[in-house]
Order: structure tokens, then sequence, then C-alpha cells
């Protein structure tokens, strides 16, 4: 059961905070019973109900909690909230049954951009994280540059496969030793280069662009093994479904690196991942009360 909002924010150039709970409220309700109806599962058969209670946009997550808190209350099942950013780290765990912690886990989303240490499947070290934009963020800016509109990033990397990565861009590079990243200057740079040239070849400045944060992610990422010396690495987030990173990202295998990535249907933001997570959650003992509340700045 899928139920998505894009073609609603499509037009307004991304999301719009209050349209998109309006209709989470419009949906949530909806959703469930169809979801039920397609596990031909009834409500008193679920073990435990696993609401993402943040990062995100409050009013969303305020409409998934406090729905997920009624049902469990009205039907005495416990209630387990789960991190938005560890159900994408979870989304790996159904693709991949057999992977198991210790790895480490790029997390490339809109509002993410972070190297994991995935010490257990509910334990986690945040190696390096980004100082700015996250990827996902910069994907959509070029993407609105450029004139795509939005979403952003499935929409440069199709354009990018028409054109050749033969525009130089910066990179961002801090003196300390540190895995952050940094992607406002590049999406800058971008900026500036179409504005001083609107008949700027868009296929080759979004490849470029492509090319140039997957070496970002790829430097850093390298950096993390040396450091951990964890050879098993796993993708998560929207950005993910890039074609070009996974390609780039698989290559490592030839260095003796294990990489894992989801399916791609489960990237970008959905129930199964959260599901996923809060399984995870529950089996260690995790439990919530009716206090639980959004938090949209959770941190991992």
């Amino acid at each position: 059961m899928i139920d998505t909002q894009i073609s609603i924010h499509e037009k307004y150039g991304g999301v719009v905070p209050e349209i998109a709970s309006r209709n989470h409220i419009e949906a949530i309700s909806r959703v469930t019973k169809k979801a039920l109806e397609e596990a031909k599962v009834k409500m008193k058969e679920i073990d435990v109900i696993t609401p993402t209670y943040g990062p995100g946009l409050v009013g969303a997550l305020l409409v998934g909690v406090s729905y997920a808190k009624a049902l469990a209350f009205a039907n005495k099942i416990p209630l387990v909230g789960v991190n938005h950013i560890q159900g994408h780290i979870a989304a790996n765990y159904i693709t991949y049954p057999e992977l198991e912690p210790p790895f480490l886990c790029i997390m490339m989303s809109g509002g993410n951009t972070q190297i994991i240490y995935v010490k257990k499947y509910t334990e986690f070290e945040v190696l390096g994280k980004t100082r700015d934009d996250a990827i996902g963020e910069a994907f959509d800016k070029v993407a609105r540059v450029v004139g795509l509109g939005y979403p952003g990033g499935p929409k440069v990397d199709k354009l990018a496969k028409e054109g050749e990565a033969n525009i130089e861009l910066p990179k961002t590079h801090f003196e300390e030793d540190t895995l952050d990243f940094s992607f406002s200057g590049i999406k800058t740079a971008v900026i500036n280069l179409h504005h001083k040239n609107p008949n700027i070849n868009h296929a080759d400045l979004c490849a470029s662009f492509q090319k140039t944060v997957t070496e970002t992610l790829m430097e850093n990422v390298k950096k993390a093994i040396q450091k951990t010396n964890i050879r098993t690495i796993a993708l998560a987030g929207g950005v993910s479904a890039n074609s070009y990173m996974r390609k780039e990202f698989l290559e490592l295998e030839k260095e003796g690196i294990k990489v894992y990535m989801p399916d791609l249907k489960l990237c970008t933001d959905n129930a199964a991942m959260i599901a996923s997570a809060g399984y995870y959650n529950y089996i260690a003992g995790n439990r919530d009360d009716l206090s639980l509340n959004a938090v949209p700045n959770l941190k991992l």
C-alpha cells in the first residue's frame, strides 16, 4: 500500500509543511485500513505500533504520533517510537535479512547527510555530518536552478545521464581531522555558473554536480573505513536511489568492501522501514507511553 503526496507538492516546487500535515490527516486512517486489508491482518493481531516521532516536519509528525497513540491505547498494543533516521538504516534489513551490525551507514536524504557507525541494531555513533546543506537539499536546489522542478533528486539523476561531467566544481575540505561534509559551496557554485551563463549545458552541469558530490562522499567514507577498520557499508535515505552514486559505491567491492543498498522503493520515506526499525527497538525492550511527542530536531 503506497500513498504519496509528490504530485501535490510538485506544483509548489517543494514540500509545504501545512499542506503535508493536512494531507497526512486525510490519508492516515484510510491507508491504515487498506494496509490491514492487503496484509489480511486484523488490528488485534498487531504486536506493536511504531510511529516516527522525529526528526521531520512537526505537523506531519504530530499526525502520525497522535494516531499511533490512539490506536495503541484503544487496542491495548505496545507503543514504540522510532527515529526517522534509524528507519532509513533499517530499510537495509528488509532487502538484506542477512545484514548484521557492526557496519558503516552513509545516510543521504533531504534533511541529513551523515556517516553513521551502526554498532548494534539500536546503538549508533555519528562519525561525520553535514555542517550546512544536506545532500538532498543541494540536489533540490540545483534542480530548481536549472528548471527541473520538484522532486529534484531523480530529475537531476535522469538529466545527468544525457551529459558529461566536464565542468569543474569546488569541494569543501576542512583542515581539522573530521569526517564532516559541506555542500553549500558546490550548490552556490552551480547557481553562480547558471546566473553568469543561463545557456550553459544543463545536462553537463547536472552530471558534474552529481560526480563532484559523489566524490566528496566517497572521500570521507574511505576515511571512515580506515578509521574504524569496518569494511561493510550500507547506503540509506532518498539520495541512495541515485543511479550514479549506487554504481560508484559498488566499485568499492573491488577493494574488498562489502556494499549494501536498499531496494529503490525502500530508499525514500516509507512505512516498511519504520516498522523494521520498530521491530528491533521492540525486541530490545524499548517501550513508550502516551507521553510520546513529536521531536522535529531529534538526534540519532
